[in-house]
């Protein structure tokens, strides 16, 4: 066998496996809700819609794994059995937490929402620099400083709400009994 045909012989292979791995990577993909399978007939029983178009790329992630929040008031470090209640007492003292911390956070997102509407300045903020030649450029910066207004507006108001479903603040003699 001369070098020539040798060569001609092992790229007529390697087209071959490579034509095989094609036809093998155009099996039908299935999607089920976030998981993509290639099985028919499982798809089938479990009412999967076939995918259409584009290749897929899926790569698979590690499993993320779950954190428990350290808490200062834990009284022991044993792990609670899953299903056992915390005591009130803890409970009231994570609602009080939480509280302060929305609050804390609502303070920050007025200030914030105070700044926005002061450099907005009712949509008519004072041109800086190169903004006198370039009025497009006003204009931009005009609809980011009303966009940080609502988002400010937005945050406020999510905040609130939190602080809503907490209920109504608890009075300090309240607390301590």
């Amino acid at each position: 066998m001369s070098p020539c045909s040798w060569m001609a012989a092992a790229l007529a292979a390697a087209a071959g496996l490579m034509l095989a791995t094609a036809v093998q990577a155009q099996e039908k993909i299935y999607r089920c809700g976030n998981e993509y399978i290639n099985n028919a007939n499982e798809a089938k029983n479990r009412g999967c819609k076939p995918m259409e178009g584009g290749n897929i790329t899926i790569i698979q992630g590690t499993a993320p794994q779950r954190a428990s929040a350290p808490s200062a008031s834990k009284a022991s470090s044993a792990p609670r059995a899953s299903g056992s209640r915390i005591d009130t007492s803890e409970q009231r003292s994570r609602d009080s937490d939480a509280r302060v911390i929305l609050e804390s956070e609502l303070n920050k997102a007025e200030d914030r929402l105070v700044q926005a509407k002061k450099a907005y300045a009712n949509g008519e903020p004072e041109k800086e620099g190169i903004e006198s030649r370039n009025y497009q450029r006003y204009l931009d910066r005009v609809a980011e400083l009303k966009a940080a207004v609502a988002r400010a507006e937005s945050d406020a108001i999510s905040i609130r709400r939190e602080l809503d479903r907490l209920g109504p603040a608890k009075e300090a003699s309240s607390a301590a009994k």
